[in-house]
């Protein structure tokens, strides 16, 4: 099976399964922007809670924070932002298509000779048309513009957030006073950004609105380099834990001419999308650019005064950053397979039982009026233990082949014989092996198969 057809196969199952519908559909879209569905929005939760007890939870280390999305102006330009987050923009001259530089056919070596400043598009043609009429780049800021206030003056502007990293550095004073966490520590957030993306794509990979789980790891000068080496082990082996196969993750590290205006090192993890390899997290050595810069900007200190040593400094930063679309699209991806069986083929999302949107479906083996009211009960005990649903309409058969397409780990089906012996079976999804286990015992046994 073809890459491409995994993308559109994906594609299709989200929307009909409610995992991922566009938004705005009725109205036809409201473009590269998405809602997720029912179990979009299970699964999705899932990859967020498993990075937060990762993260946060098992360590001593890192706490967590939930900054506004709406923050001070001066906190942009502090950042670097309202300067320097931009993407070079071309357009044809003939059909108006307007894309990346890195977008063009060999992007790759454009970007770095628009950067190099030698660049020279007058052999380059539009993917679109062919016309070779590709405008000089030009600098895009990604940033949405808001107006805070009544009135639309240059004195309420704002800024939708690019990213949640901000929020931590400007709080890094009250949360680490509040905590009495001392260097090294973290802060870990989860939350949403916004970026004027020029081409949007690749379903739900990139798109305008999207959530961030970020951490930013504050440490001594001289530890950094260290601290960034031990992040990106760390951060790889999370994506493999959760069922990504090691050979489909890969690192990149940044050139020192592509890194963003803060970072000393830069390296992604990069993820085999049915498109090729990209980035899914990014981990950066961010030096003490961003409390520095708010230092100068605010005219608040925010050095850290080792109580032990009396030593004074302004900590480095080593961040971890994913987007949580993008982890759920490449879970997905990962767990996407296809095998032969006497119906044709069987579709699997072989997720991780951690991340599965149901960890239960409760069947009765038929739309029985003596079945019903045993499976209720069944459903209702097996409920307050683990995200669950009750399935009753059509054949038993094409009950299991439903819950499997959407990743359900267990099924439990009540039969006939559940109103004599009171026991059910439990249907494993990978291995489709069952085991009879009394009703008394179920949610133990249920409990033990999930690792709850």
């Amino acid at each position: 099976m073809s890459a491409p057809d995994v993308a559109e196969k994906l594609t299709s199952l989200a929307k009909r399964r409610g995992f991922v519908f566009p938004s705005s559909e009725i109205y036809g879209g409201a473009g590269a922007t998405w809602d997720f569905g029912p179990l979009g929005v299970e699964l999705k939760n899932n990859v967020k809670r498993a990075w937060w007890r990762d993260m946060v939870q098992l360590r001593e280390d890192i706490v967590g924070l939930d900054g506004a999305i709406l923050m001070h102006p001066k906190v942009w330009e502090a950042s670097g932002h309202v300067e320097n987050f931009t993407d070079p923009l071309v357009e044809c001259g003939n059909c108006r298509k307007r894309y990346r530089l890195d977008e063009l056919p060999d992007g790759e070596r454009l970007t770095e000779a628009w950067r190099a400043k030698t660049l020279d598009l007058a052999s380059t043609a539009c993917p679109n048309c062919g016309q070779k009429k590709l405008s000089e780049p030009r600098r895009f800021n990604l940033m949405f513009k808001t107006f805070v206030g009544p009135v639309e003056d240059t004195a309420s502007v704002a800024w939708l957030r690019p990213e949640t990293a901000q929020s931590i550095f400007v709080d890094f004073e009250n949360v680490q006073q509040s905590s009495r966490k001392r260097i090294p520590f973290g802060i870990a957030q989860i939350g949403k950004a916004f970026r004027n993306e020029i081409t949007p794509g690749n379903f739900i990979f990139r798109s305008r609105e999207f959530e961030q789980m970020e951490m930013q790891y504050f440490t001594r000068p001289e530890d950094a380099p260290r601290v960034f080496e031990e992040w990106k082990a760390r951060r790889r082996e999370w994506h493999a834990s959760l069922g990504i196969p090691a050979e489909r993750l890969r690192f990149r590290d940044h050139a020192a001419d592509e890194r963003a205006h803060y970072a000393a090192a830069a390296t992604d993890i990069q993820f085999e999308f049915p498109f090729g390899w990209q980035e899914m997290e990014g981990i950066h050595n961010r030096t003490d650019y961003d409390l520095r810069r708010h230092s100068e900007f605010s005219g608040k200190d925010l050095s850290y005064r080792d109580d032990v040593t009396n030593e004074k400094f302004i900590p480095y930063v080593v961040e971890t950053s994913v987007g949580a679309d993008r982890a759920t699209y490449a879970f997905l991806c990962a767990a996407y397979d296809e095998e032969p069986d006497k119906e044709g083929v069987r579709v699997v999302l072989r997720l991780h039982r951690a991340l599965a949107p149901y960890k239960v479906a409760v069947l009765p083996l038929s739309k029985n009026e003596r079945l019903t009211p045993l499976a209720r009960e069944v459903w209702a005990a097996v409920r307050p233990h683990a995200m669950s649903t009750y399935d009753e309409t059509q054949a038993i058969g094409r009950r299991y082949r439903r819950q499997d397409e959407i990743g359900t780990p267990l099924c439990v089906t009540v039969d006939f014989d559940s109103l004599e012996d009171r026991a059910v079976t439990i249907r494993d999804r990978d291995s489709m092996a069952q085991v009879r286990v009394p009703i008394a015992e179920l949610v133990p046994a249920l409990q033990e198969r999930l690792g709850a």
